[in-house]
């Protein structure tokens, strides 16, 4: 017998700022403080570098804009896999879901706790030793705020969310006053030396989008957000635009006090710039900041991702889905943030940090270019479709997230072969599974409703 909570249903307790802060809360996390070194590492240049956090925004700005359509559509607990699912059959859903479910939101939640453990061992002065360790117990504590209820996690993301951009805005204000020898200019814009142009944009715009990601899964909590059709868009939009803003405040000042050959590849840059800011006193205000962003953006993952393996579970599509399935008296999948933390905690042992981060990427990005194509061709195949958002400038604006995610597709290809053939092996496991599940449950096909 169902457990009542489970009988009852997930809670709509979810507001239009705790949506919002969720999407800003997930992607303001660890990459703007981590990716800054790949980025100026991979450009060379100033204007180069500052360009590619620009694009990064457009297409993500432009992803988010299409993939609210399919949000809107369809406000379900599960977001993308329901996306997928409803656009191309049940097979690519159940895919989506297992890459999400097994490969992505653990993923994150593993590398965003490495960073944590980084900048605490650094805080503190600590031995590298300890970096695992502390990933591992702030990752558990936060699966442990979550159970309490989904208004907890909401609450610790909007909290981390105002308090995070404290030191960010801090930065921006004085930084520019500050008086600096680097000769920043933004044009012309090119690659630095040793580099080809298109090979350093390529880089560059991959390592952005760690940085940027996570903008399409406040998706997963729309069955618990109180108006999802009016609230989910505008959230996504709203919350990308800002972090674009905040994103090329933030490098542009770090670019401003720091020379190019010291901000690239040097993961405490930002550490670096508030010393010459406010003295040594300032380099620990900002580990704090820091911390405070990563641990916000770690429980954005942690309340997210759980929603994915919950959604299957409660459909049969993974092994022991009843039990994922299974919701505590708060209405949360206490089951499936279970698991995720355990796949987590494996990957957080391996400690490789960039190496998690290129793998969840090149994974995630296959499912939003099926996503962006959705857009597209189901204007025509479902015109009826009931859509309380549409897209503006369509079909533009798909297009543009569409290419600009083929591009980033082949440039992990080329850059990370490995890595990324790590991720699609793991997400082909996953194949045969389906097949067993199908045969013993009879999956029938999703059905769309039209006006």
């Amino acid at each position: 017998m169902a457990d009542k909570a489970n009988s009852g249903g997930m809670k709509k307790s979810i507001g239009f700022f705790a949506a919002l802060s969720t999407v800003m809360g997930t992607v303001i996390g660890t990459g703007v403080f981590f990716k800054a070194a790949a980025v100026t590492d991979s450009t060379g240049t100033i204007s180069l570098a500052l360009l590619v956090w620009f694009l990064g925004g457009v297409i993500t700005i432009c992803a988010g804009l299409t993939g609210a359509e399919l949000a809107a559509a369809w406000p379900e607990t599960g977001g993308l896999t329901k996306y997928i699912e409803h656009s191309y059959g049940g097979f690519w859903g159940f895919l989506a879901g297992w890459a999400q479910a097994i490969i992505y939101f653990p993923a994150n939640v593993a590398a965003i706790a490495i960073a944590f453990g980084t900048q605490f061992a650094n805080l503190f002065g600590l031995a590298q030793s300890w970096i695992v360790p502390v990933g591992l117990i702030t990752a558990f504590s936060l699966v442990l705020i979550n159970w309490i209820s989904a208004k907890a996690g909401g609450w610790v993301t909007s909290v981390a969310l105002v308090v995070k951009l404290i030191p960010l805005a801090v930065i921006v204000l004085l930084g520019f006053f500050h008086s600096t020898s680097v000769d920043f200019s933004l044009f012309p814009v090119v690659a630095g030396p040793h580099r080809e142009f298109w090979s350093a944009l390529g880089n560059g715009l991959l390592a952005t989008m760690f940085a940027y990601d996570g903008w399409l899964h406040v998706g997963n909590i729309a069955g618990e957000m109180k108006n999802p059709k009016k609230d989910l868009p505008k959230a996504i939009a709203l919350g990308i635009a800002l972090i674009m803003v905040v994103y090329l405040l933030v490098n542009a000042v770090f670019l401003y006090i720091e020379p190019v050959d010291h901000v690239a590849g040097n993961l405490n840059v930002a550490s670096d710039v508030a010393k010459v800011l406010f003295g040594g006193v300032g380099g620990k205000f900002i580990t704090i900041g820091i911390l405070i962003s990563v641990f916000g953006g770690l429980n954005g993952y942690t309340m997210t991702g759980m929603r994915i393996p919950y959604a299957m579970g409660k459909e049969h599509k993974l092994p022991f889905g009843d039990v994922f399935a299974k919701l505590n008296k708060a209405g949360v999948p206490w089951a499936a943030g279970l698991i995720q933390y355990i796949i987590a905690f494996i990957m957080i042992l391996s400690g490789q940090f960039d190496a998690i981060t290129n793998m969840l990427i090149f994974v995630i990005w296959v499912f939003y270019c099926m996503a962006f194509a959705a857009v597209i061709f189901l204007r025509k195949t479902q015109p009826n479709l009931n859509r309380p958002y549409k897209v503006p400038l369509f079909p533009v604006i798909p297009l543009i997230a569409l290419v600009g995610g083929i591009f980033i597709l082949v440039s992990t290809i080329i850059q990370q072969f490995t890595t990324t053939m790590i991720g699609v092996v793991a997400t082909a496991i996953g194949i045969p599974i389906y097949m067993y599940l199908k045969k013993k449950w009879k999956y029938d096909e999703p059905k769309t409703k039209e006006d």
